[in-house]
This record gives C-alpha cells, structure tokens and sequence, in this order.
C-alpha cells in the first residue's frame, strides 16, 4: 500500500473515531475534532471545564474507540510521585506486596492517560508526569518502563484554590493543546442531557461506541507520515513566523486591551516547542479535511488552544489570564495580515 493510500484509509478510521465518539457526547463537535487533532499530532491535551461537562466521558469514548488502555489517576493533595509508579498493599494471607502503579500497569498498551484536576497535587508529582509526556518512558525497579502510544490528558480544578499547585509555566508548555470543555448552549441539546434517560447512564452510553476501531500501536507512525506528508509553503511559514512574533510583542501590531499596560504584559511569547506544536496540529487540521496542504485556515483553526496557555504574561497580568489570554489571541488574529 503507497502512502497516499495509507493516509487515506487511517483518514477514514480517524473522521469514524469522531463519528463513533459523538455517539456518546452530543454539543461538542469542536471539542471532539480538536481531542482528534491532538491524538493524530501526538500531542497532549490540558482539558478545563466546569464540573459535569463530560470531560471524563468524552476521553473514555476516545480510548474505547482508538484502542489500548485507559487509566485515570485522581489528583490529591496528599498524592506522591511513587503512587504514579507502584502500589502497596497488603494481600489476603497478610503479607505486604508491591504492585504497579498506573502508568505501568498495562505496560505498552497504554493509550490513554487522564490526570483529574492535575492542580491539586504537588509540583514533584506534576514534574514525575512531565517526563512521562516528554519521553514516554519513567525509570523504575532499575529499568525503564515505555508507553510509546501514550496520549496525556489533564484537567484543572478552575473552582477551589486551597491545596492546589498551579502548573509551571514548563508545565503547561508540555500540553500542544488547552481546550476548554464549556456548557451546551444549544436548547435542544440541554433538553436532550437532562430529559433523555440515556444519558443518565455513562457505561450505556460508551456501549454505543464502537471498540478498537484503530490499530492504536501505530499512532507514532501515522503521526509522522501526516507531519512528513502535509506540505507547508514558504507563505505560510511567513504567517506563522509572523503570529509568532505578534505573541511575543503584540504591542509592536497596535494591540492594545482595555486596562492593560501592553509593555508590561508579555513575559515570553511562544516558545519553539509552542510553534512547532502550531504547524504540527495544523498539518493534522489539513489532513483531516483531505488536503495535502496547509491553508492559513488550518493554522487559525488551532491557534489558540496551542498558543493560549503559551503565551506568559508577568505576574501582575497573570492573576487575570482567563480573561486577558483569549482577548489577546483574538486580537493577535486579527492584527497579522492573513496571506
């Protein structure tokens, strides 16, 4: 099989995980397209939303359609670093026994990973994951452990802020992606979540998902067929370098926001990761709509879930990123010249 052909068929696997998952989660397309990106990107995702929202249901839905294995690990305050690695209890007969912990139980057929409310536990244990998404891999027992298919998922507590550590700025450069999972606002749909019996039942709703729709043990390799495949030109690569700019002076294009003193917002813009994490979710956008081609539409598509939480602002304008990260790359779009 040539390698249009295989782009061709994994394209369609891919479009019928997002078909298969919608089965599950109704109003939220965009988040379902975006997860998709990421997955066929390689690249982690910082998922926010309010509690209730689905989050733990939709990247369920996603594992049961792609394959492999799924675990999910709750954030605590009291949570170290070695209850990523190893579990102690003691068995039946009374003896103490020393177990694998959740990112080393199922070995290799770990896919999907889902840290709940990352931000309540402590910088060590967020340092142990942070090598775990860099490198797949994490040292234990005298040998190194690998999950070369793995795709990290994290959620913030946004509500409570005692007992929580917010993530470094290394931290949340790690995520290609930060979606933020929001409430249905279509009436219909709310209608359907509240007064449809069926989505009162997870588990029945993750049985209309249909299983292993994927031979998950080659996402490395299709991701890097797609990255090597998707051709990008010499007008975009200008665009882009442009936008990058743009994030680390916006004040150079004229940007201003209300209440904000421009020349001391910015602390660094995006960093290379950050921008490379850019063409590489771009180039899966293109693929995904069945061109060979990135378009400047596919950049904008992914633009702020991948450059949001990566741009850093000082300390002052930090406390108010919510509300001041959003304006900016909306403005940041609207200030560099689309070619």
């Amino acid at each position: 099989m040539g390698i249009d052909e295989r782009l061709a068929e994994w394209r369609t696997l891919a479009l019928r995980v997002e078909d298969e998952v919608a089965k599950a989660v109704i109003g939220q397309p965009e988040t379902i397209r975006l997860i998709n990106v990421a997955l066929f990107a390689r690249g982690h995702v910082l998922l926010e939303g309010d509690v209730g929202v689905g989050k733990t249901t939709v990247l369920r839905a996603f594992a049961r359609a792609i394959g492999g294995d799924f675990e999910r690990v709750e954030g605590t305050i009291d949570l170290m670093p070695g209850d990523l690695i190893y579990h102690t209890h003691v068995d039946a007969e009374g003896r103490p026994r020393i177990d694998p912990g959740p990112l080393l139980r199922h070995g290799e057929r770990l896919t999907t990973f889902f840290f709940n409310e990352i931000n309540r536990a402590r910088p060590q244990v967020q340092s142990l994951l942070l090598r775990a998404m860099a490198e797949r891999s994490v040292s234990a027992f005298n040998r190194d452990y690998r999950f070369p298919q793995m795709t990290v998922f994290a959620d913030r507590n946004k509500v409570e802020k005692e007992e929580t550590f917010e993530l470094a700025s290394a931290a949340r450069d790690r995520f290609m992606l930060e979606l933020n999972m929001g409430r249905p606002t279509d009436r219909a749909i709310r209608r359907s979540l509240v007064f449809d019996t069926a989505f009162h039942d997870t588990e029945a709703l993750l049985e209309r998902v249909a299983p292993g729709l994927l031979p998950w043990d080659q996402l490395n390799s299709i991701g890097a067929l797609v990255q090597s495949s998707v051709r990008s030109s010499e007008t975009i690569e200008r665009y882009v370098l442009d936008l990058w700019e743009a994030s680390e002076a916006p004040q150079r294009l004229g940007i201003r926001l209300e209440g904000v003193d421009m020349d001391r917002l910015v602390l660094a813009g995006a960093s290379p990761r950050g921008m490379s994490a850019l063409l590489r979710a771009a180039r899966v956008v293109a693929w995904l709509a069945g061109r060979p081609h990135v378009t400047p539409e596919d950049v904008r598509a992914v633009l702020p879930p991948v450059l949001g939480h990566r741009i850093f602002f000082t300390p002052v304008y930090e406390l108010r990123r919510a509300e001041i990260a959003s304006a900016l790359i909306d403005r940041i779009m609207d200030s560099v010249s689309v070619p």
